[in-house]
C-alpha cells in the first residue's frame, strides 16, 4: 500500500513537481484514508470529494505546463470557520448547519490561488469556543494517538486530521490558543502569526480583536510554506497590516545565533514534575547549542485567564448577535411570533458552551458592570502588551510550555468549565498581546505529546521560523507516530 500520507508537504511538493505522483492520485489516496479512518476520528464535518478531484486535475494541468507553484496540487484540510464558496461552512454549529457561503474567505481564496486541493472542512468547537473539540454540533473529535482522549481545540479537527495522516497540512484559527494547544496535544507544529498578518475576511468571527488564522503542520518548513501563502494585506479587512511580502521558506536556514531566550518561571513551576523534567530537557538542549537561557519574572498567570474570559466573551456576545433567526442561519420551526423567532432560534441552535459565553459577555458589557469588568480587562491587556515589549528589549524569544499537561480524556472536564478554561493558560497572553507564537512537538507527558512554545516579537515570524527550524534540526521529531497514521 502507498505511504504518501507519511510524507511532509515539502516532500509531496517535490514528488508532484518531479512527476512521481499526480495530484489526482494523491488526492484519491487521502480521500480513501478519510473514508477508512475518519468514522472513528471524526475530524471532518464535510468531505468535498468532487471539488477536491476537480482542483487536483486543474493542478495536474499546471504541473504539466510548468506553471505550478510550490503548493500546487497539495491537499489540505480547511477549518470549518473559513467561508468557502459553494461548500457548506458551519463553524461547528447547528446555527449554520445548512449555510453555504456565496463567496470565499480571503484565506480560502489565497490557498486556492496557490493551487492547493481542499479535502474538506475540519471539525471544530462551535464558533471556535472550546479547548477540546467536544463542543461541536457534529460530534466530538478524537485524538489519533489515543481515541479516548481529546485532540485539543478549537482547531481539533485540523490537528487530528494531520496527526492521523488524513491530510498532510491544515488551516486553523487561534483566539486564545486554538492552534497551539491542539498542536501540542497531537504532536504537530502549530503557528499563530501576529494579529493582522492573516486576513479575517470570511473567517466566522468569535472575538474580533483576538482571532487570527494560522497553520497546523508536520514540520517547520511545511508551516512556513503554507503561512507564506496566507499572509498579506487585504482591502476587505482593515486590521491587516501593510507589510512586505513574506519569504519565510527562503530564509529558514539563515538564522543568526546564539539567541537569547527568556523563560517565565511561573509557567515552568505550574507544570508537574514530569512536565518540568521534559521542559528542562529542551532548555538544556538549547543551551548545549549555544543559546542563552534566562529565567525571568512574568507573573501573569493569575490575571490572563480572567482578562481573556472577559474580553473574548464580550466580543463574542456582540459578534453572535447577528444570528437572530431572521436574516440567515437557523430559524426555529416552533416560533409563533417575532419575539419567539429570536428566542427559540437562538435557544435551539446554540450549544451550551456558546450560550455560557454569550451570557458572560452580555453581563460584562451591561450597564453597571462595564467599568468594573470590561474596561478593567482592557487596561490589564495594555499593561500585558507593555510587559512583553519590555521583555523583548532584552530577549529574542520567550519560551513556555504550549500547555500545562498533555491531552485529557473525553468528557473529563465536561462539568468543570473553569478547568477547561485554564487549559489555555500558556497561550492566551499571546493573543491578548497580539504576538506571534509557535508550538513545537518536543516533549511528552504521561505517554502523550506535549508542545514547547516560542513567542516572538510583533511581525517577527521570519526569525520565529528560523529558530524553530534550528531546533527541528537539533532534535528531529518523528512525524509518524500516530497509530492511525502508521496503519495502511
Amino acid at each position: 500500500m502507498s505511504d504518501w500520507h507519511k510524507k511532509t508537504v515539502t516532500q509531496l511538493s517535490e514528488a508532484l513537481h518531479h512527476g512521481t505522483i499526480s495530484s489526482e492520485t494523491l488526492t484519491q489516496h487521502f480521500l480513501g484514508r478519510i473514508a477508512q479512518h475518519d468514522p472513528l476520528i471524526n475530524s471532518f464535518i464535510e468531505v468535498s470529494s468532487d471539488l477536491a478531484l476537480t482542483q487536483a486535475r486543474e493542478a495536474d494541468a499546471k504541473l504539466a505546463a510548468g506553471t505550478a507553484g510550490p503548493l500546487t496540487g497539495v491537499p489540505f484540510a480547511h477549518k470549518d470557520i473559513f467561508c468557502t464558496d459553494g461548500v457548506r461552512t458551519t463553524a461547528g454549529s447547528k446555527m449554520l448547519e445548512d449555510f453555504v457561503p456565496p463567496y470565499n474567505a480571503t484565506v480560502t481564496q489565497k490557498l486556492f490561488d496557490a493551487g492547493m486541493v481542499m479535502l474538506g472542512k475540519a471539525n471544530m468547537d462551535e464558533f471556535a469556543m472550546g479547548s477540546s473539540t467536544e463542543h461541536s454540533f457534529f460530534g466530538a473529535c478524537r485524538n489519533p494517538f489515543d481515541t479516548e482522549f481529546v485532540p485539543g481545540g478549537s482547531s481539533g479537527g485540523s490537528s487530528a486530521a494531520v496527526a492521523a495522516g488524513l491530510a498532510p497540512i491544515a488551516t486553523g484559527s487561534d483566539t486564545g490558543g486554538s492552534i497551539r494547544q491542539p498542536a501540542s496535544f497531537c504532536h504537530l507544529v502549530g503557528i499563530k502569526p501576529t494579529y493582522g498578518q492573516v486576513s479575517r475576511y470570511g473567517m466566522i468571527a468569535f472575538a474580533s480583536s483576538l482571532d487570527q488564522g494560522g497553520v497546523l503542520a508536520q514540520s517547520v518548513g511545511d508551516a512556513a510554506l503554507m503561512l507564506e501563502a496566507m499572509v498579506g494585506p487585504d482591502p476587505m479587512d482593515s486590521t491587516t497590516h501593510q507589510v512586505a511580502q513574506a519569504n519565510y521558506t527562503s530564509e529558514l536556514d539563515s538564522a543568526e545565533k546564539p539567541f537569547k531566550i527568556g523563560v517565565p518561571k511561573a509557567f515552568v513551576e505550574a507544570l508537574d514534575d514530569e512536565g518540568q523534567s521534559e521542559f528542562h530537557r529542551v532548555l538544556d538542549m538549547l543551551q548545549s547549542h549555544g543559546h542563552q537561557i534566562d529565567f525571568i519574572e512574568l507573573n501573569i498567570a493569575n490575571i490572563v485567564i480572567p482578562t481573556y474570559y472577559v474580553i473574548a466573551p464580550a466580543e463574542a456576545s456582540s459578534n453572535l448577535a447577528r444570528y437572530d433567526g431572521v436574516r440567515y442561519g437557523y430559524r426555529s420551526p416552533h416560533a409563533q411570533s417575532v419575539e419567539e423567532i429570536y428566542l427559540k432560534s437562538r435557544s435551539e441552535a446554540f450549544g451550551y458552551e456558546v450560550k455560557r459565553r454569550i451570557l458572560m459577555g452580555t453581563y460584562v458589557l451591561s450597564s453597571g458592570y462595564y467599568e468594573a469588568f470590561y474596561h478593567q480587562a482592557t487596561r490589564i491587556r495594555a499593561i500585558l502588551r507593555q510587559r512583553f515589549a519590555e521583555i523583548f528589549e532584552k530577549y529574542d524569544f520567550v519560551a513556555t510550555p504550549s500547555a500545562l499537561s498533555s491531552a485529557f480524556k473525553l468528557n473529563a472536564l465536561d462539568h468543570d468549565p473553569i478547568a477547561m478554561y485554564f487549559s489555555d493558560l500558556c497561550t492566551v497572553s499571546v493573543n491578548l498581546a497580539n504576538l506571534p507564537a509557535i508550538s513545537l512537538p518536543l516533549m511528552q507527558h504521561k505517554g502523550m505529546p506535549l508542545g514547547f512554545q516560542l513567542i516572538g516579537r510583533h511581525f517577527d515570524e521570519t526569525r520565529l521560523f528560523q529558530f524553530s527550524y534550528q531546533i527541528e534540526k537539533m532534535a528531529p521529531w518523528d512525524h509518524i507516530v500516530s497509530a492511525v497514521k502508521d496503519s495502511q
